[in-house]
């Protein structure tokens, strides 16, 4: 059975693109960007090994219990876990679901890229924003962008650009579950900081 590499899961967010989503952080990636905001993800060990049967399982229970209207692929590095990640993306929208992916590669590379996996999962994709981090360019007025060299790119028909939500500010939201707080979203810059220094923490 396919399996995905997977660091973390939010059932639903409004905070990792537009909507109500679920969101998927897959362990993982070979960019080191200065600054990453998820650098405990860098390494292609650790994370939890599970089958995409049991992550469509999850994405269906959030449909009929959170209303979602898309999943949300970061990392990590999604288009480095393209195998399994594309045969995700696509049962994901046999559902009706939306895709969309943060990437740390740029869309020109990712078309001519001479792994078939990785066209695979991008013809799978709705939405795809794309580029490196770079934290000396805090992105200041487009929702869900971490820095201003990174573009948006909207795939298909069934994502618009004109969705006023790309406009409203960011949120950060922060969860206890199970005695453990974690934090997702896009702080103010001035915020990183303490944003990376709570991360996931145990309230035993």
């Amino acid at each position: 059975m396919t399996t995905l590499q997977v660091a973390q899961i939010v059932r639903c967010t409004e905070a990792e693109g537009p909507g109500r989503r679920s969101a998927l952080w897959l362990q993982g990636c070979p960019l080191r960007c200065p600054g990453c905001c998820n650098p405990e993800m860098l390494p292609f060990e650790g994370g939890e090994s599970r089958t995409v049967a049991s992550l469509l399982d999850e994405v269906r229970q959030s449909v009929e219990q959170e209303r979602i209207e898309g999943v949300t692929l970061l990392g990590g590095e999604p288009f480095s876990h393209a195998d399994g990640a594309a045969e995700f993306a696509e049962q994901v929208r046999e559902l009706g679901l939306t895709v969309m992916i943060f990437s740390g590669f740029q869309l020109e590379d990712i078309e001519v890229d001479p792994d078939s996996r990785v066209r695979r999962l991008l013809a799978a994709t709705d939405i795809l924003v794309d580029g490196p981090y770079d934290r000396t360019r805090p992105e200041p007025s487009r929702r869900w962008i971490g820095s201003a060299n990174q573009r948006i790119h909207h795939l298909t028909e069934r994502s618009d650009p004109n969705d006023p939500r790309w406009r409203t500010p960011n949120t950060l939201e922060v969860r206890l579950v199970d005695g453990e707080v974690t934090v997702n979203g896009f702080p103010a810059h001035n915020a990183t900081g303490l944003w990376r220094r709570l991360g996931p923490v145990r309230l035993d």
